[in-house]
């Protein structure tokens, strides 16, 4: 049976055992090796600390794991054209602690967990070997030592918002260790907010967003006292819900006073090459970090996943600036359907809904008008077709627009016309155009782990709970969110049709590639879709002032999903808002999970999930490969102990 190891820093160790052999005359001393002592340096911390970084916060956005565990399954997406891992998103029998593989891409069950364990071990080393530091240099006893904590708090709470108690490990293992019990979720909590507390205690605000500061310390441990005042926690949580809720909003407050919102919602997704200045907005707490050079912040696939396919249609090919469509996961109708798509600009600035026409032909020239996505509403009748290839004509060159989608065609009010193709707006937070190669994988964009518009949504989810127990009012909410959406808005000026996104990159791509190939088109379907007068008067506001009238958006959902309590319908409405401003940015299914409207939003919105998708899908299933390796009383698991560790229901 093939042992389970927790932690694979071990191998080091193991790496450092030499052969005994007899003496020659070429006998030579290896001087250059490190073993374990090294990271009791303070060069050894410094580098632990810096592999730690890229461990934890780089190598989730190398696969399409991330994804799985966090966007699939849920209201905002659901399966494109290829369902590799529709397992993650269906909830069907497959889901269970071992996946069977569709193909070579299909993710198993236990990656996340590993992933989250090793950088757990390595934190554990790197708390060790800073606390014990007869060293005197800040770097080590604080920066180092608050970012091991971190590390360690950033892992805990993944661990326990995916799969509930998980096994608490503290210490760095000096052997092969084969016995595990769960710890209560309750206990975990625990030790991630200590971790959090201490972190912030230790750290400052210097370095971010490529480094841990102060203020992400902080945005973390508000997310961790939020994430254990929700019901998910209802059994256990009565003791410490109040108090966690009225820690949030200050730890918020000071946060978003360091870190005031960008300007224009699409500065955060204009990317124009590595270390774009969208990478460093005062707006980002903090990202994991990639550069040009591969080799040493390795690769970033996340542009892949998001994209419609556009290079097998009519008149178009596939080029550096449009990426290369992996087509894994496509938008839900529920995205259609929660903006004010008149006003809200946050729409318009994620998702992509034309491209350049690249392969001319006929009367066809490069850089005409090659698809448009049209996002109109229920009963719009101006297309009688869910795709027009011969009748709608582009004003701007009077030609017909070769390939032309419509969400609701004829007049249609039920949702669905575009789910049974692979064409969808693609979510465009994470194109890159500035990859080296056509065809190439790796990414070289930063991914915003957080910034502070959702710190803002935060604190107002945390004024709703408290207003829930009787401490303040629900309006007390509103000033936080109508921040994030007075940012959303159109400004006095701004041309409503202009778009931009991480394809815009393909000028610093050393590629190589024929501009004229390019099917970047800097042009959304903004009057198309809502069929208004062009303007370029500011947006009428979109401040919520009465928590008794929400947005015709948010209005649709609380009546779909049912709501009728203030309570949840400010829930409803705060969850809505959390898809407008962070949609894709791998934090949904965690949301939904903890606030038990995961089942209510998937069997709404999500066509694969709402037949499959059970209460016991709240939590995910313990690994088959951890239970499989672990020991009790230095034996091997029962049936019945293993079943005790599992998940109920898998």
């Amino acid at each position: 049976m093939k042992r389970y190891q927790f932690f694979n820093i071990l191998l080091a160790a193991g790496l450092m055992l030499t052969a005994s052999c007899k003496k020659t005359f070429l006998d030579e001393n290896l001087t250059t090796a490190r073993g374990m002592d090294f990271y009791k340096t303070e060069a050894g911390i410094q580098s632990l600390a810096t592999g730690t970084y890229y461990y934890v916060f780089n190598t989730p956005f190398n696969g399409e794991w991330t994804f799985c565990n966090t966007n699939y399954g849920t209201d905002e997406f659901h399966v494109g054209g290829d369902a590799s891992n529709g397992v993650w998103n269906a909830y069907d029998a497959g889901l269970r602690s071992i996946i069977p593989a569709l193909n070579g891409n299909t993710i198993s069950a236990n990656v996340q967990w590993d992933n989250a364990y090793i950088g757990i071990g390595y934190a554990n080393l790197l708390i060790q070997n800073a606390s014990t530091s007869t060293s005197t240099s800040d770097a080590v006893k604080k920066v180092a030592l608050g970012e091991g904590y971190f590390f360690r708090a950033y892992n805990y709470l993944r661990l326990v918002s995916q799969y509930g108690g998980v096994p608490l490990k503290t210490k760095p293992s000096t052997g092969i260790e084969l016995e595990f019990t769960r710890a209560a979720a309750k206990d975990v909590y625990a030790q991630v907010i200590a971790d959090f507390q201490s972190a912030y205690n230790l750290l400052a605000n210097t370095g971010g967003p490529s480094r841990i500061t102060k203020d992400a310390a902080a945005h973390y441990l508000a997310k961790a006292y939020l994430f254990r005042a929700s019901e998910v926690n209802d059994s256990w949580n009565a003791s410490t819900k109040t108090a966690d809720l009225q820690a949030i909003v200050p730890l918020c407050d000071a946060v978003i006073a360091n870190h005031p919102l960008a300007p224009d919602f699409g500065d955060l997704w204009k990317y124009t090459g590595p270390d774009a200045p969208n990478e460093k907005l005062s707006e980002l707490i903090l990202s994991a970090q990639f550069t040009s050079d591969v080799s040493a912040s390795g690769a970033n696939t996340q542009h892949l996943y998001y994209i419609g396919r556009y290079d097998d249609l009519p008149y178009m090919q596939r080029d550096i600036s449009g990426d290369r469509p992996y087509s894994r996961l496509a938008t839900t109708y529920y995205m259609y359907r929660i903006y004010d798509m008149v006003n809200d600009s946050r729409f318009w600035k994620s998702f992509k809904t034309k491209h350049r026409l690249n392969k001319a032909s006929g009367a066809y020239v490069n850089g005409d008008l090659g698809i448009m996505y049209v996002v109109n509403q229920p009963g719009d009748n101006r297309y009688a077709k869910m795709k027009l290839n011969d009748v709608v004509v582009y004003g701007r060159t009077g030609k017909t627009i070769p390939n032309v989608y419509v969400a609701y065609p004829a007049g249609a009010t039920a949702d669905g016309a575009m789910f049974a193709d692979v064409r969808f707006p693609s979510l465009s937070k994470f194109m890159d155009g500035s990859r080296i190669a056509l065809n190439e994988t790796r990414g070289l964009r930063d991914v915003v782990l957080a910034r502070s518009a959702e710190t803002y949504l935060i604190a107002a989810e945390a004024r709703i709970r408290l207003a829930n127990a009787g401490v303040g009012a629900y309006a007390d909410a509103l000033p936080y969110i109508n921040a994030v959406r007075a940012r959303g808005q159109y400004r006095s000026g701004e041309d409503r049709s202009l778009y931009a996104d991480g394809g815009g990159a393909y000028t610093a791509s050393a590629s190589g590639q024929s501009p004229a190939i390019n099917s970047y088109y800097p042009e959304n379907s903004y009057y198309e879709s809502n069929n208004i007068p062009v303007t370029t008067a500011a947006s009428t506001s979109l401040a919520v002032t009465n928590t008794a009238t929400l947005p015709a958006g948010d209005e649709y959902v609380i009546s779909k999903l049912g709501y009728a309590t203030p309570y949840d319908r400010m829930l409803c409405f705060l969850l809505n808002e959390r898809s407008r401003e962070l949609c894709g940015e791998f934090k949904r299914w965690e949301d939904l999970a903890r606030t038990k409207t995961l089942l209510a939003r998937a069997r709404a919105f999500n066509p694969e999930a709402a037949p499959n998708i059970k209460d016991f899908h709240m939590l995910r299933p313990i690994p088959q490969t951890y239970l499989d390796g672990i020991q009790a009383s230095g034996a091997a698991l029962t049936s019945d102990q293993k079943q005790a560790q599992q998940n109920p229901g898998y």
